[in-house]
This record gives structure tokens, sequence and C-alpha cells, in this order.
């Protein structure tokens, strides 16, 4: 706990760092803290493997339509198919389990962070890039110092957004041997324990909202930090 609360206050400041400790005690308090770590690193995994992925393919999307007008329909189909129905073929291929459950996710969460990340690659404009490269920018340089800080609003509310999903994703995937606090939800349905649901779904909520106040924070105190006249 003082670690993770420590990491918060370095990295998005005094506020989320309370907002943190307040959770990770409300898991400590209720005996929830196994169980949460167990859907942290689900989580955790599924998302950072969404965000290295996702925003690579996202930032190709974005600057060349021909790659997004093939990716769109298999864009569309992960995210509209049902989320149990992500579970039928990965059970036939890799089984039950953690793994299995970090795959489903990641299919799952993935799209959101592509298609803002390609949003916001468009959404810079042709004229700022017609400087810089009539400045001497490389292909290289133009994306690094003045595409990607541009559409970073962008892409940050697409991790936001995958984030969300991967969570949603982690408790379905409770169902195929995942755990965590899925698996106290689903436990709390089969009993009609509406407390004990209640508790472990607050639990769920608070995980996320702990790391998206840390990834946000941090980037909200890197751009401030960034400004001119600082």
């Amino acid at each position: 706990m003082t670690v993770i609360v420590v990491v918060a206050w370095r990295l998005a400041g005094p506020r989320v760092a309370v907002f943190t400790g307040a959770a990770l005690a409300y898991l400590a308090l209720f005996g929830l803290w196994e169980t949460s770590m167990v859907t942290v690193s689900l989580l955790g995994a599924a998302a950072f493997l969404c965000v290295l992925i996702g925003i690579p393919l996202g930032i190709w999307f974005g600057k060349s339509q021909r790659a997004y007008n093939a990716a769109l329909p298999v864009l569309d189909f992960m995210q509209t198919m049902p989320a149990f129905v992500y579970l039928i073929p990965i059970i036939a291929f890799f089984g039950t389990g953690k793994p299995p459950g970090v795959l489903a996710t990641l299919v799952f969460g993935m799209p959101p962070v592509i298609r803002l990340t390609a949003l916001g690659i468009r959404g810079v404009p042709e004229s700022t890039k017609e400087a810089a490269t009539a400045f001497g920018c490389t292909r290289w340089t133009l994306l690094k110092d003045i595409e990607i800080p541009l559409a970073m609003p962008s892409i940050m509310t697409g991790v936001n957004q995958t984030i969300l999903m991967c969570l949603s994703m982690v408790v379905i995937a409770s169902l195929i041997g995942a755990k965590g606090l899925g698996q106290d939800v689903l436990v709390a349905l089969q009993y009609a324990a509406k407390g004990q649901g209640m508790l472990a779904g607050l639990a769920i909520l608070f995980c996320a909202m702990v790391i998206d106040r840390i990834v946000q924070g941090h980037y909200k105190r890197s751009t401030a930090r960034h400004r001119p006249g600082r």
C-alpha cells in the first residue's frame, strides 16, 4: 500500500495519493485485498498490452487511410461482439485460467485506443505538419515532436476507455477461471448475496479509478510542467 501511494503521489500529486490511500484502505478493511490484487494484475497486464499494441496500430491507421479502411471491419467486429461470445473460442483454443482471461480482455479492450489514436493523428492540422517539414523535420521527428504531442489528448482518452473496457471484461473472464473480484461478484449473484456483491463491485470501481487517476494525473502534470513559461 505504501509503495502504491508513494507512486501515486510522485506521478499524479497529493490529491490522487489521498484518494489512492482511501481506496486501498477500503480494500484492506473489507478483506478484499488479495482478490483485488489478482484483478489489478489481470487488468494491468491486459491494459498494458492493449496500449503497447494499440497505440502503434492507431498511429499507422491514422497515417494510412487504406490500412484504416481495411482494419475498420475488424475493429467493428471486436467492439460489437457480445463479451460472453469471446469466451467460447478462448476456452476452445486456450482452456481456462488467467492467461486466457487476459487474452480475451486484450481482444475486447483494444479497439478504443486504436480508434482514438488514429483520430488524434488525423486531427493534427496539415499546416502545422507542413511548417515543421519546411523547417527540416524528418518523418520520425515530425511524428515524435509534433503529431504525437498534439494527438495526446485523444490518445489519453483512448487509454481511459481501454482501461474501462478491460475492467468490464476482467469481471466476465472470471467465468473461465480468471478469479479475482469478478469471482466474488459471481458468487454473490448465485447466492443473491447483495451485500457481498456491492462490496466487490465497489472494490472493482476503486481499482479502476486508482489506475485511471494515476495515469491521467501523470499526463496532466507532465503537460502543465512543459507549458511555455514554466
